[in-house]
């Protein structure tokens, strides 16, 4: 079953990509999920303040910059998972870094 992982972050906390990939135990979940070969994809998002929002109202196109809505916590990336089933996605998701200060959205994915 195929599953997103969505990592949430506090922005003004989020380590660099340097930091990451200089993280133990970040080196440690990427490990995991390359031993598992459960990743089909997954990315970094550039900050919010790089977001751009699109709404249609009544047929009026709304572009704005930022993020759709103010919120501390923001989608820092995502990654997109092959798993047996929930647990496995659970077993991935709790040995991210941002699980222990942000948060992991598991969703599963309409098939």
């Amino acid at each position: 079953m195929k599953y997103v992982l969505l990592i949430c972050d506090d922005e003004t906390a989020s380590p660099s990509n340097e930091e990451l990939d200089a993280d133990p135990v970040h080196q440690a979940w990427v490990a995991d999920l390359e031993r598992r070969g459960a990743e089909i994809f997954g990315a970094r998002l550039r900050p919010v303040v790089d977001a751009t929002t699109v709404r249609v109202r009544d047929g009026e196109t709304l572009v704005s910059d930022g993020p759709f809505a103010e919120t501390k916590d923001f989608v820092g990336g995502f990654v997109v998972l092959d798993c047996a089933d929930l647990d496995e996605a659970i077993a991935i998701a709790k040995g991210h870094p941002y699980a222990h200060w942000g948060s992991i959205e598991i969703r599963p994915v309409w098939e």
